[in-house]
């Protein structure tokens, strides 16, 4: 069974290699339908499982993994800005607040499909006009979730970070982990090496 990232973001294969796995990246065309009036937490669920079962569908026989990552706000979903106007309002909301990062993976397998969630607290310091302005003009926050990178130059703006750090980038890797692990996905050694209930 091979391990499929259902996924063009560059940060979650990245995340990925980082884990030590061999996988393979298949994204699909499908139109990502988001659900309406609900929470961050089901949002970002579902568009996982969108993702997950798009590629799915056309491999079987593998383990596929979706993900999808937003920020939360004052009761708003803040996804990518796309453009900079957007990138400075998101911006000039969050600086020196702290906002929720929400992160939906689905894992599916044979006969199994595992969809769950991770969430972390991040604290912007405050931010002038004039770094807001410099910080969209780097390009940086056009494509990414809420307007930042905290992996990248948006890093600097970030005073706190309470939860799991990768969770930020796109992953949860210890929530990957234990799903994939769940799935009896992972590398035989590795998988080998678990606790016998695990395996079973």
């Amino acid at each position: 069974m091979k391990i499929i990232l259902a996924s063009q973001s560059p940060r979650r294969r990245e995340l990925l290699a980082l884990m030590g796995l061999e996988f393979t990246v298949v994204t699909s065309d499908v139109e990502e339908r988001p659900p309406q009036n609900t929470t961050a937490d089901a949002y970002v669920r579902a568009l996982a499982l969108q993702k997950a079962e798009a590629v799915a569908s056309q491999h079987p026989d593998d383990c596929v993994i979706g993900a999808d990552t937003v920020v939360y706000l004052d009761g708003d979903i803040l996804g990518k800005p796309h453009t900079p106007e957007n990138a400075k309002k998101y911006l000039s909301r969050m600086q020196g607040r702290k906002h929720t990062v929400y992160t939906g993976v689905a894992v599916l397998s044979p006969g199994r499909a595992d969809v769950r969630s991770a969430t972390t607290d991040v604290t912007f310091s405050p931010m002038s006009q004039d770094e807001i302005d410099w910080y969209v003009s780097t390009g940086e926050p056009l494509d990414k979730a809420g307007a930042y990178g905290v992996q990248g130059p948006g890093s600097i703006f970030v005073e706190r970070v309470e939860g799991n750090y990768f969770n930020v980038i796109g992953m949860p890797i210890p929530l990957l982990y234990q799903m994939l692990r769940e799935a009896k996905a992972l590398p035989g050694s590795l998988q080998a090496a678990l606790p016998h209930p695990l395996r079973t």
